[in-house]
């Protein structure tokens, strides 16, 4: 009689090899999936730089709100955005605080509460402005831990 089939040691070696195979993939799995949802930041901050520089070059020394300047970037379920200029336009100064992203949610270790920002100052050449981009992490993380999901951020700072 010809018997056919996987052996009770066969199955088990297969199991325990899917087993180790998850245990490596699935922490990869939730860092990808945190630098999915933090890969927003950066569009919505180029974005904004964009069009406060154009608004810029129109009205001289003049920097505008998100309305004046027509960026229209909505607040998500993974980051708030927000302005610190209130009115429609401000005299550019040496340096404002100009563009902020707020996590709402925890990315990996980056704790929720981090902040993405952008700061602008007058040019030292006297035209336009100048870029700072920064990270403010929330309490228990690190700059490190919030970079990490945004590693081109940094690339928005220009003098």
């Amino acid at each position: 009689m010809k018997k056919q089939g996987f052996t009770l040691i066969e199955l088990m070696v297969v199991i325990v090899i899917m087993g180790i195979l998850a245990a490596v993939a699935v922490p990869k799995l939730f860092g990808m999936i945190a630098k999915s949802k933090a890969s927003e930041v950066g569009p919505a901050a180029g974005e904004y730089v964009k069009l406060q520089d154009a608004f810029i070059a129109e009205n001289g020394d003049y920097m505008g709100n998100f309305t004046s300047i027509g960026y229209e970037m909505q607040s998500t379920t993974t980051f708030t955005y927000a302005s610190a200029i209130t009115a429609q336009t401000v005299a550019l100064a040496s340096t404002n605080d100009a563009w902020k992203a707020t996590s709402n949610v925890a990315l990996n270790n980056c704790a929720s509460g981090s902040k993405w920002s952008l700061a602008l100052a007058k040019s030292s050449t006297g035209n336009g402005a100048s870029w700072t981009a920064s990270y403010t992490p929330a309490s228990g993380a690190t700059e490190a831990d919030c970079s990490v999901l945004t590693p081109r951020f940094k690339d928005l700072t220009r003098n």
